[in-house]
């Protein structure tokens, strides 16, 4: 497959934009209805794509790291978000719901086996899916690891991060009374859940805000006010899932069940300069993982759309395809 060679510089990072073949709402039980869309090649080599958050949703510029010739890529809102229904609902919403959907998903679109593709979040709940279901997964592609472990919720929730931020991390905890910032996840849980929208939407903005202050290497500190609907549902869903832990049964849990998929191969691809996800957690990963590979991009934070990580996201899977 020759058209792959020398496409460091000759793809400036992503393919062109392409449309949806399949769109559709899937049932998933207990009152959740979730968007589902496919694209590329209806007869090409599946990819699930996990979006972040918990919360994020998936976006057209997802499909766009992938060749449309080579695979079929799914995305999927998980629930709560995006286009999926009842929206910013919490309710019967944990990580072996949407475990269960994936296995929903692909057992409605008649797929034995797929690549599972996720970041941050979208890693997390890659990992434990790949360990709930190792027969069901070919290949993991993960970028800017979170593995939902204490230490990385203090880091950015407990001042961690903060100390790099300290004028972002003032902003985030100064709506917060003093004799509760020593737990700022339960302090913004309680009005995040207050039941006074214009409550939730105002706590809503300031908790993406600081997230996404943080996500780009070239940050100022400062990110663009997120719609009101968005940020409330986003930040609602991951003060959820913070909150109870991912609903993992042990911290370290996905650390401790690396055995489960080490036959696995995968890449991980991480910022170096990553401030949300610190790459310790990608380093001690790959370190568990004899079939995965670490690839460290210089000049690069977390987001998806750092013009390195896109970069070599779109080289992984072009070798992937050669390899097929």
């Amino acid at each position: 497959m020759d058209k792959y060679r020398d496409q460091k510089h000759a793809v400036q990072y992503l393919y062109p934009p392409v449309e949806a073949f399949d769109q559709r709402m899937i049932d998933v039980g207990q009152g959740h209805r979730i968007y589902v869309e496919q694209c590329g090649n209806p007869q090409g080599v599946p990819v699930v794509v996990c979006h972040g958050g918990p919360g994020g949703g998936s976006s057209p510029a997802m499909r766009r790291y992938f060749d449309p010739d080579v695979y079929r890529v799914i995305l999927f809102d998980q629930r709560g978000c995006g286009r999926s229904t009842p929206h910013a609902s919490c309710q019967d919403n944990t990580t072996w719901h949407l475990v269960a959907d994936m296995e929903l998903i692909r057992r409605q679109l008649e797929i034995d086996s797929w690549m599972v593709f996720g970041g941050s979040w979208g890693a997390t709940l890659s990992l434990i899916y790949a360990q709930a279901h190792p027969d069901r997964v070919r290949h993991l592609i993960l970028r800017g690891v979170f593995l939902m472990t204490e230490a990385e919720l203090d880091w950015f929730y407990g001042g961690g991060a903060g100390k790099f931020w300290p004028e972002t991390w003032a902003r985030f905890v100064a709506l917060i009374p003093e004799n509760e910032r020593g737990d700022m996840i339960a302090a913004y849980n309680k009005r995040l859940f207050s039941g006074n929208i214009s409550e939730e939407i105002r706590y809503g903005r300031a908790w993406s805000a600081w997230e996404n202050a943080l996500a780009s290497i070239h940050s100022n500190g400062t990110s663009g006010e997120s719609p009101g609907d968005y940020a409330r549902a986003f930040a609602r869903l991951e003060n959820h899932y913070f909150t109870n832990h991912g609903f993992l049964e042990k911290d370290g849990q996905i650390l401790a069940n690396m055995g489960r998929i080490s036959h696995i191969p995968g890449v991980i691809v991480q910022g170096r300069y990553d401030m949300i996800c610190p790459p310790v957690m990608a380093w001690r990963l790959n370190e568990l993982w004899p079939a995965g590979e670490l690839k460290m991009v210089r000049g690069a934070g977390h987001a998806l759309s750092e013009p390195g990580i896109s970069a070599e996201l779109v080289l992984v899977m072009n070798r992937i395809a050669e390899d097929l």
